[in-house]
């Protein structure tokens, strides 16, 4: 262990405990009473935009945190997705039973993939991540008895929110069980995250070298970080099925792991809540407001990207800067992003020579 502190994690303790907790709790209150201020389709809308928030969560704990970004989160987001509905077509409708499940086979997936993935770093992992995800997507087309191939899977029984209870068929009990699955799951990483690991994923992004150089085992951090990651954008594909009631190939292609990558880079690339944010601007500009101008949709988008990398250098996640690590994480700035001018020296670790 070290003896000091980075500005980085430093940032984690500033501030009282209730201050950094304000803006997420608002959030909440805000997004648990849109079912009485929109209409129903705006309402599905929403829940879509969590399902896509869960699986830009993912990429941001991948990308902004463990240093590896990648465009194939939509393969554990299709795992979980294709558990669901086949568990609900099999009369499995108890929502937390599809939700757990669906976590374990993307976490699976996840497993098998993944050291292929992590002895990668920069540009090579995208590729290896997008081939991960294009190879999905062929499995998906060609498996026609599980997934329906390219026509999808339709049809799906309602979930039932908790055992014994009834099938959810409107459209604001579906989106407030979406909403608490992922506030769970988004409190979840958060509280990982800021545990010891996850500053152990930080120090690992920041400085592999001098890690590996202190006896850590960089390589089992990354696989753990890559396989809770695909359980998040598995629960996230669950969800998905659970709002939409139905299933394609294109739910989980490469556009949805473009739209992912966008929403984490909007929300700030190691803001999980930005990254949430990130999502429900991407599913308004693609789906309210390119609805008044059809068929100019991917400019919309380019736009949206455009402004907020000139307006927001550092994301949404910006906007909130003053309220603490809630909303900025501690791999923004990373230790390799300072310049050397600023950047605090860290003392040589216990029992090793300094690098």
């Amino acid at each position: 262990s070290g003896g000091g502190t980075s500005p980085a994690l430093g940032r984690l303790t500033r501030g009282p405990a209730w201050r950094r907790a304000v803006p997420p709790l608002v959030l909440l209150g805000v997004l648990f009473a849109l079912p009485g201020i929109l209409d129903p389709y705006s309402i599905s809308l929403a829940g879509s935009a969590l399902a896509l928030g869960l699986l830009a969560v993912s990429v941001t704990v991948l990308t902004g945190y463990a240093g590896l970004p990648t465009l194939g989160q939509t393969a554990p987001f299709a795992v979980g997705a294709y558990t669901t509905a086949n568990l609900a077509l099999a009369g499995w409708t108890v929502g937390p039973v599809q939700i757990v499940l669906s976590a374990l086979a993307a976490a699976v997936f996840s497993a098998l993939t993944g050291p292929a993935v992590i002895r990668a770093r920069g540009t090579t992992v995208l590729m290896i991540t997008l081939a991960i995800g294009e190879l999905t997507g062929a499995v998906v087309n060609q498996f026609k008895s599980v997934t329906g191939g390219a026509d999808g899977l339709v049809g799906f029984p309602a979930t039932q929110a908790l055992w014994g209870g009834e099938g959810m068929t409107g459209e604001s009990d579906v989106y407030r069980y979406a909403l608490v699955v992922a506030a769970v799951a988004v409190a979840a990483t958060l509280l990982v995250l800021r545990s010891p690991a996850g500053k152990l994923l930080t120090g690992t992004r920041g400085a592999e070298a001098r890690m590996r150089a202190s006896g850590h085992p960089v390589g089992r951090y990354l696989l753990v970080a890559y396989i809770c990651a695909g359980a998040l954008a598995g629960v996230g594909g669950s969800l998905m099925v659970t709002v939409q009631q139905y299933l394609s190939p294109a739910d989980a292609g490469f556009e949805i792991a473009a739209f992912a990558l966008l929403a984490a880079v909007i929300g700030g690339g190691t803001s999980v809540i930005g990254a949430l944010a990130g999502a429900g601007l991407i599913v308004l500009t693609r789906d309210l407001v390119a609805s008044s101008w059809p068929g100019h949709g991917p400019l919309l988008l380019g736009v949206l990207f455009v402004a907020a990398v000139y307006l927001l250098p550092r994301g949404l996640a910006g906007l909130f800067a003053g309220s603490g690590a809630t909303w900025r994480g501690p791999g923004r700035p990373g230790p390799d992003e300072r310049s050397p001018s600023t950047a605090t020296p860290t003392p040589p670790l216990a029992g090793k020579a300094a690098p």
